[in-house]
């Protein structure tokens, strides 16, 4: 029994000191370092989808889909006089309507550093003030004309395969 005894205050000495030991290390680690800036102290706007339509050669050639998030100081962001997800979707339009050069058939080709860093510096030096620190991707994708024709094609196959499913179950039902 004392030996049951000594084990438990044993194992709550050792824990009282870790507990000590954590807090004191943490506390110095603490003071040392200044705040990361993903770490606190921004506030994050994210956008709806937005649908870009890309025109080539006076036809739609396809759709870049993406939601955005970013990362923004809440002092600026409250001064203001326009909502800022309309601020945000009107740079992505800006930049890849400025930008027809870029190529969403080929992967390989599209740098999404630059995509965000145009995104943020555009939007910080518009409104003169650095309101956006960060912009993070959410989703990204590009719908070619091929693709959401494809897609409608499939939508409507499945739609009147279900109905025809659904009228040869309801026949064969068995009347009551």
């Amino acid at each position: 029994m004392i030996k049951f005894i000594a084990a438990a205050l044993w194992i709550c000495a050792v824990t009282l000191g870790a507990v000590f030991y954590s807090f004191q290390a943490a506390s110095q680690r603490g003071a040392a370092e200044p705040p990361k800036p993903m770490l606190g102290g921004l506030d994050y706007v994210k956008t709806d989808m937005i649908s870009v339509p890309l025109l080539r050669d006076g036809r739609i050639d396809g759709y870049f889909l993406t939601k955005l998030v970013y990362t923004v100081e809440p002092a600026e962001i409250k001064k203001l006089s326009i909502p800022a997800q309309a601020l945000m979707t009107d740079q992505v339009y800006s930049y890849l309507y400025s930008n027809p050069q870029i190529d969403f058939t080929k992967k390989e080709s599209i740098d999404l550093d630059a995509f965000r860093r145009s995104i943020r510096d555009t939007i910080n030096t518009r409104i003169g003030v650095e309101l956006v620190h960060e912009v993070l991707i959410d989703q990204v994708n590009f719908l070619s004309k091929d693709d959401i024709r494809d897609n409608a094609l499939r939508r409507r196959r499945g739609a009147g395969e279900t109905a025809a499913a659904m009228t040869k179950a309801f026949k064969a039902a068995p009347e009551h």
